[in-house]
């Protein structure tokens, strides 16, 4: 079957600004219609884009759902998503009417694993306390019982999702000489295990039980809304720290708020949340949480990378030829 023609200089609308040198090369290339507030789109807003472009290039801030798709039916052949995670836009929905995705995995591993280590060291160690303690003129000086956290050396780090930022992490972590023990859907090749000093904890409920720090990193899908809910929460002991750069629903956030209210884990780091922008209120009183305005892949050198993927499957689509990045079936 012969494939439909494409475009040349397909028409782009991009929902949010990108790093300048991105937003030129976009427009030497493609004919390009740029955000000019960076502000998030309406759910009309983003449906008529969808209705009048070839290619539609959103970000985690806009939700491409059923509604978008169908408006984009007809034109609209690819989108080309800003971004590794993709639970923002409704693949099912995308496959049937013949639309392809794309993503920009790999490209922020590292800017992710970096704030997820430095969440790790700075729940324990009472960072964001102590430097709010200074700012506020209120600290008297060093004395010996002043600011007391925990060290994390020997202690385990349990890491949910061992994809490329799991395994980053784990990397960071070997060095702090934290032991690592992981659960995963599938396990990985021993060789690798063996590099990242890495042991596979076949049972969540488990990991959780016996873990000191557990830094969350599997993607959001259905099947890992409130992964970690009340239940699971319960079986983290008083001395547990939770991280999370991943995504907010992962965890049940109102739980989460109870256990650090009453004293039932020690602290978390949170670079997400479960209904962001917004932040529970609860969360913004509570010392024993740091927290971070989803910055975990926030770097120059990331978000340019991230742009250059994108016009790299644009290119490759318009060539005729399957985008490198493109998201199959069973995604995740």
């Amino acid at each position: 079957m012969a494939q439909p023609e494409r475009p040349r200089r397909p028409q782009l609308i991009v929902t949010r600004r990108l790093p300048a040198q991105i937003e030129a090369r976009m427009s030497e290339l493609f004919d390009v219609e740029l955000s000019e507030n960076d502000l998030p789109l309406s759910a009309r807003a983003l449906a008529a884009a969808a209705a009048r472009c070839d290619v539609l290039v959103p970000t985690i801030t806009d939700h491409v759902d059923a509604a978008v798709i169908e408006a984009g039916k007809g034109r609209l052949k690819l989108i080309a998503n800003f971004g590794n995670g993709v639970d923002h836009i409704d693949l099912k929905a995308a496959r049937a009417a013949g639309i392809i995705v794309t993503n920009t995995p790999g490209v922020l591993t590292e800017d992710t694993a970096d704030m997820t280590m430095a969440l790790i060291l700075s729940v324990p160690r009472r960072l964001a306390e102590g430097e709010k303690l200074v700012r506020s003129g209120n600290w008297t000086g060093w004395s010996p019982g002043s600011m007391l956290g925990h060290r994390i050396e020997g202690k385990q780090l349990g890491i949910i999702g061992m994809g490329r930022i799991g395994q980053a992490v784990a990397k960071r972590a070997r060095a702090f000489d934290l032991s690592i023990a992981y659960h995963n859907r599938h396990r990985l090749p021993e060789v690798v295990e063996q590099e990242l000093g890495a042991r596979y904890e076949p049972d969540l409920d488990r990991l959780l039980t016996d873990s000191d720090i557990v830094s969350i990193h599997c993607p959001h899908t259905p099947e890992t809304e409130n992964l970690i809910d009340a239940r699971r929460l319960s079986l983290l002991g008083q001395h547990v720290y939770l991280i999370n750069t991943a995504r907010g629903p992962i965890i049940d956030e109102e739980a989460l708020i109870g256990r650090l209210e009453r004293g039932e884990i020690a602290g978390a780091g949170l670079d997400v949340f479960a209904h962001e922008p917004a932040i529970d209120p609860r969360l913004l009183a509570l010392d024993n949480v740091v927290l971070l305005p989803h910055m975990g892949s926030a770097t120059f050198e990331g978000r340019e990378a991230s742009g250059e993927r994108v016009i790299l499957n644009i290119r490759q689509w318009a060539d005729g030829h399957r985008p490198r990045d493109q998201v199959l079936e069973g995604w995740a």
